[in-house]
């Protein structure tokens, strides 16, 4: 490990102790939550792991330094910086060489994870094959990177916004397992159930923890996925998120909107369309996804004590 990677001595020494630790993401507090609202999300993810007995470990940038482990006065900084990339792997160098300060996308934040030996990971939505992707080619770095990390991973599925079906179509291809929780729905961030289903369901954290002690006897390197469905009485309403979602095409395409440009255009455009009711959603993923995760990490620390 280089002098550049740095795991907190909190992380590092739970890690060393087969305790259950979580790892989170940045950009979910850099990039997608806005001020102060941020930090709060942030610290109170931190301060739920702690309660339930699981070391955090909030992964970021500070001054180009990859850090798993963030301590609250950084992830403070990194909330509250107008300067702060949004760094995938690709970025990673980079933003060590120039010594800037990140906020780790799904990619980035995973990798550096496996690195630290962190084997379970929550966030919110993932990102997949976006519309129109056969012209474009534009496909998240999420799947690729993903595919070759044999962590778990926890979501809402993947953004709304995104071709579902071409997305659970790289999954297959890229030889990510998907299972969801307590459904075969496969779940849509916003709303409880995409119209897509997926072939397997788990119904506790034991089980999770099951199959992944049977990937890694077979050494397949790839995620298992858990997609964890929001509560139908807190998802946003799937008419108003369709209606909203061609509105919000439609003025991308109006405001001549490519590339990586799109995906903040449009979430931006929906939180405002809902007058922040899809913010409200994806704060509620958000904690469900962290505490499942949680959950996971402790069946899997609970299986290697055994």
């Amino acid at each position: 490990m280089t002098q550049s990677f740095r795991v907190s001595d909190e992380v590092r020494q739970a890690i060393a102790e087969g305790k259950p630790v979580l790892a989170l993401e940045s950009t979910i507090f850099t990039h997608g939550l806005p001020r102060p609202r941020n930090l709060e999300v942030a610290l109170e993810a931190e301060a739920r792991l702690r309660e339930l007995g699981v070391v955090p470990a909030t992964i970021g940038i500070i001054d180009g330094v990859p850090t798993v482990g963030l301590s609250a006065a950084e992830i403070e900084t990194l909330s509250n910086a107008d300067h702060v990339i949004k760094v995938s792997v690709r970025d990673l160098a980079v933003a060590m060489g120039k010594k800037l300060h990140g906020g780790t996308t799904v990619a980035a934040t995973a990798y550096l994870a496996h690195r630290a030996g962190i084997r379970v990971f929550s966030t919110g939505g993932l990102g997949g094959v976006h519309r129109g992707a056969e012209t474009t080619f534009d496909e998240s770095a999420d799947l690729p990177i993903l595919a070759t990390l044999p962590l778990v991973v926890v979501s809402a599925g993947v953004k709304s916004i995104l071709d579902i079906p071409l997305t659970l179509e790289r999954f297959e291809t890229l030889n990510l397992a998907v299972v969801g929780y307590k459904t075969t729905d496969f779940p849509g961030f916003y709303i409880t159930d995409s119209g897509y289903d997926i072939e397997y369901s788990v119904d506790s954290p034991d089980e999770v923890a099951a199959m992944v002690e049977a990937r890694d006897a077979l050494e397949i390197s790839s995620t298992l996925l858990v997609a964890n469905p929001i509560a139908k009485d807190k998802q946003l309403d799937p008419a108003v998120l369709e209606a909203v979602l061609e509105k919000a095409w439609a003025a991308s395409a109006d405001a001549g909107i490519i590339g990586h440009d799109t995906t903040p255009f449009l979430l931006d455009f929906i939180q405002r369309e809902t007058k922040g009711e899809s913010l409200n959603v994806n704060v509620n993923v958000y904690r469900g996804n962290v505490e499942l995760g949680a959950e996971i990490a402790k069946a899997l620390s609970a299986r290697a004590s055994a």
